[in-house]
């Protein structure tokens, strides 16, 4: 993939050419990806994008302990695989970016100390990337979108946002979990599989579903709520299910129809509320075609559309962090190596994204 990007300031060395290598590992997947700047054409080229995940038996989650353990014996295969791919050296690397947060702590200590020896091995800045910030910035990569209304929607993160002030503004958020966390809890209480993830296997049996289900519709103001839903719907599975009145696809399909109008719901208030036409979907649950439609059908009555990716760049993976890295890299952010650790609270709005042109709205 190549893109360029209108919406970023002039790079200020543009006639030098960057290679990023971003490492990701804040929740089950770890990856590992390589992003080339080419001055001549002002693009930026996904070179490698190599990732392993970290997959649980039916009905269990994935906790930190073992999560980072998984990603502690990948990410050095993985960093071997992606320079091999891509037919580079590590010589020619000129930066090293990593997930400092938000996220689960054990996995992002691993790949942050990762992170660190490498960049001290290569001799090499490290850049510190919110991971939240990175799904955007590779998003708007991808989909080549001009300040869009974006919706981020994954396992630890719900949120609409809009670029005001160099920042990336939240207009509204989950009050309490994620819609990534919901879907994947209401897949462990049917004993839905984990491979490929919790969330896809929901999007495939709801595909049969035929009988609506009623769920709570939570919606305050700009922000959702699904706590009380999945709840909800828990005790609705086992009592319409022991019963035989619905199956789990219909009680799938009824799930993310609800979830789904609420998203729907709160991002058109934010494209009101912004004056902006167009929508970006990112995060891992941005992958589902079910969500994707009810945004496009949204959109386009707005006289907009809806911007949206595959697997390869919605979930969480390390070329985004790349991205975002090398955005930073050229713009001068710098950050001693003391100051590169890891958190498990980094908000989107924290962050000042010093690469992109002030909006005129």
């Amino acid at each position: 993939m190549s893109a360029r990007l209108d919406d970023n300031l002039p790079v200020p060395d543009a006639a030098k050419p960057v290679l990023a290598l971003g490492i990701e590992g804040s929740a089950n997947k770890v990856g590992v990806g390589l992003v080339r700047y080419d001055p001549e054409t002002g693009a930026y080229d996904i070179l490698s994008n190599p990732r392993e995940t970290y997959v649980t038996p039916p009905g269990s989650g994935f906790r930190p302990r073992e999560t980072a353990q998984h990603h502690q014996k990948h990410v050095v295969p993985l960093i071997k695989q992606c320079l091999a791919e891509a037919g580079v050296a590590a010589a020619d690397v000129s930066c090293v970016c990593y997930t400092r947060g938000p996220g689960m702590g054990g996995p992002l200590r691993s790949c942050a100390i990762a992170a660190r020896v490498v960049a001290r091995l290569w001799r090499v800045p490290l850049i510190p990337v919110n991971h939240c910030v990175a799904h955007i910035e590779m998003g708007r990569v991808a989909t080549r979108v001009s300040d869009p209304v974006v919706l981020y929607v994954s396992g630890g993160n719900t949120q609409v946002l809009a670029f005001s002030g160099r920042r990336y503004r939240i207009f509204g958020e989950t009050i309490d979990i994620a819609v990534g966390n919901c879907l994947d809890r209401f897949a462990r209480l049917v004993k839905l599989s984990n491979d490929p993830s919790p969330g896809y296997n929901i999007e495939k049996a709801a595909r049969d579903g035929k009988k609506f289900v009623p769920l709570p519709y939570v919606v305050k103001g700009m922000d959702v709520s699904f706590s009380g839903l999945l709840t909800h719907a828990g005790a609705e599975a086992k009592k319409l299910l022991k019963s035989g009145e619905v199956t789990v696809a219909d009680l799938c399909y009824s799930l993310q129809e609800t979830i789904f109008a609420m998203l729907v719901e709160v991002t058109e208030r934010a494209m009101a509320h912004c004056g902006r036409k167009d929508v970006l979907l990112v995060g891992g649950v941005g992958c589902n075609k079910r969500l994707q439609q009810m945004m496009a059908s949204m959109a386009a009555e707005r006289g907009g559309c809806c911007c949206d990716m595959d697997h390869r760049y919605c979930v969480d993976n390390g070329a985004m962090i790349a991205q975002a890295g090398i955005f930073a890299f050229q713009h001068g952010v710098r950050a001693d190596l003391e100051a590169c650790d890891c958190t498990q609270r980094f908000r989107t709005d924290e962050v000042d994204v010093v690469w992109r042109r002030e909006t005129a709205r």
